[in-house]
């Protein structure tokens, strides 16, 4: 089972950022925790470590309705909230690659019924922000 839905856009790093977050925004996802992969890897291992992964963003997003449905069915889904968003370009590329977690993965690692059901609900709505920055 893949764990990630991918897509690559021909967007610049910096407008791909912005048009991910109102996708996500308008599927009513909002942004809980954000980590600047690379500007971590520069301050923690040097410019060469930055560098060379290139622009590599973490957004962690959550749709409250979906997470209170999840943590109600089953506490221990919190271990796997907030569902992260990738937004990633190489030092030497010229397209952007956003990925966004397979919610169906919370369905492998529970039993609740509900998890089902949140997780359906949760990837048909990352699944309509890809989308549509697949023809932006």
């Amino acid at each position: 089972m893949s764990y990630a839905h991918t897509i690559t856009v021909a967007l610049p790093y910096p407008e791909a950022v912005s048009r991910t977050r109102e996708a996500l925004s308008r599927q009513g996802f909002g942004v809980l925790s954000e980590i600047d992969v690379r500007a971590t890897f520069e301050a923690k291992l040097g410019s060469d470590a930055g560098q060379g992964l290139g622009d590599y963003l973490i957004l962690g997003v959550c749709n409250p309705a979906l997470a209170q449905k999840a943590l109600a069915a089953d506490p221990d889904m919190g271990l796997l909230l907030p569902c992260n968003v990738v937004i990633r370009r190489g030092p030497d590329t010229g397209t952007t690659v956003i990925q966004t977690i397979d919610p169906q993965t919370m369905v492998q690692l529970s039993d609740a019924p509900a998890i089902a059901e949140v997780a359906t609900d949760a990837d048909h709505r990352l699944l309509a922000a890809m989308k549509e920055l697949e023809t932006a």
